[in-house]
């Protein structure tokens, strides 16, 4: 596990948009969605403004089943702030449909990994995958209170936010640790508990999904801000 922490949220943006760009500018890369995700984007659209149709394919990690102007959809998010001026390749982005009914939309979702990524003992596999994390311990849609019913999944799953019922689709925790390259990018101090919980096993980090988090390619980092590893610095 390589552990990243920076002074400020801009500075730790900064540094992972420059390991993105040397790193995976050829690769598959799975977003997530929230508001920590928004200075990364901002800071990989600037520094790439001058280049045209990357071939880099984008996917999502999880997406809330709403249409894709809504201010909810993760994919507008990405499409405002990161997907401008034609930097990359149309075609290479593959949006999860959340104004589709769920289940026909999980089909779909499924069969586009398969097409268009490479197949590792039968499971998708991204090259990277940008993880957030939640005050509860989740990460993507996989959410505690249901989480234990998915982990056999080696598909994507339909799941619900455990306030709102909100349906969403989700990558399930097998393809997660399937991808050559996990990174969690965290911001801020409400989430340090869990961190400190889940980085050193202990309390109640086996009631966390994030805890769970784990790739085959034993390739995961965490991207801190000084607020969010505050419990690890004392």
């Amino acid at each position: 596990m390589n552990i990243n922490i920076y002074k400020t949220k801009e500075e730790l943006s900064d540094k992972l948009s420059d390991y993105i760009i040397q790193n995976h500018l050829n690769g598959s890369i799975a977003l997530s969605g929230g508001s920590t995700p928004l200075l990364l984007f901002k800071d990989l659209s600037k520094k790439l403004k001058e280049r045209r149709n990357l071939n880099t394919k984008f996917f999502w990690v999880d997406e809330r089943c709403v249409p894709p102007e809504s201010d909810e959809s993760n994919y507008k998010m990405a499409k405002e702030n990161l997907f401008i001026n034609n930097i990359f390749n149309s075609q290479n982005i593959f949006r999860i449909k959340g104004e589709i009914e769920p289940e026909k939309e999980l089909i779909n979702y499924n069969n586009i990994l398969s097409e268009n990524l490479l197949i590792d003992k039968k499971i998708p596999s991204f090259d990277l995958i940008i993880l957030g994390l939640g005050d509860d311990g989740h990460t993507a849609s996989l959410f505690p209170h249901e989480f234990l019913n998915f982990r056999n999944k080696e598909d994507c799953i339909i799941a619900s936010h455990p306030s709102s019922g909100q349906k969403r689709i989700s990558l399930s925790e097998k393809i997660i640790n399937n991808a050559k390259e996990v990174i969690f990018h965290v911001t801020g101090s409400g989430k340090k508990y869990v961190i400190d919980e889940i980085i050193n096993k202990r309390g109640n980090y086996k009631s966390y999904p994030a805890s769970y988090i784990s790739p085959k390619s034993t390739n995961l980092s965490w991207y801190l801000d000084f607020e969010a590893s505050e419990m690890l610095t004392k």
